[in-house]
């Protein structure tokens, strides 16, 4: 037994408890620290991780010019134009609700293509026509982007057999 500045003696397993006590404290306020990190991360991706928006969406969250974003639905039949060089290209793409015009000057891939999925990655001009920097299409006839489908689904718009459950 010891006796502290106070005067009082401490037992063995007093000391123990104590001991235990720091180190639960100290292990509860790292959880803290962490889940407050964790929360901070979280506030400040906010909408970024959402993995694209559908024409809808764009237009719900007025989301303003020169701001990147992907757009995500479908390529509209009968909409595809093909710029005099070859390498642009203009195609509206829908969720069934909205429409929004894209502009793409490059290379599509093979199977682009409309009344298939598309995912664009661009940003909005001062004129509210999407400007593609880079465009994403289906692999195959039976594969939509995921979110895309799903998308599709919750409104009602897509059902194809291919599509992900």
């Amino acid at each position: 037994m010891t006796t502290q500045q106070t005067g009082t003696v401490q037992s063995p397993r007093s000391r123990a408890a104590s001991r235990k006590r720091r180190r639960m404290y100290l292990v509860l306020s790292s959880l803290a620290v962490l889940g407050l990190a964790v929360a901070l991360v979280l506030t400040a991706l906010g909408d970024s991780i959402r993995m694209f928006y559908d024409p809808t969406e764009v237009v719900e969250r007025q989301i303003p010019a020169g701001e990147t974003f992907r757009l995500g639905g479908l390529v509209e039949k009968g909409s595809l134009e093909r710029g005099g060089d070859k390498l642009l290209y203009k195609f509206r793409v829908t969720d069934g609700n909205e429409t929004m015009q894209v502009i793409y000057h490059g290379q599509v891939p093979d199977l682009f293509r409309e009344g298939q999925g598309v995912v664009a990655e661009g940003h909005l001009d001062e004129n509210g026509i999407f400007v593609a920097n880079e465009v994403l299409a289906k692999h195959d006839e039976n594969y939509m982007p995921k979110e895309v489908a799903e998308s599709l689904k919750e409104r009602g718009l897509w059902q194809h057999e291919g599509a992900p459950q």
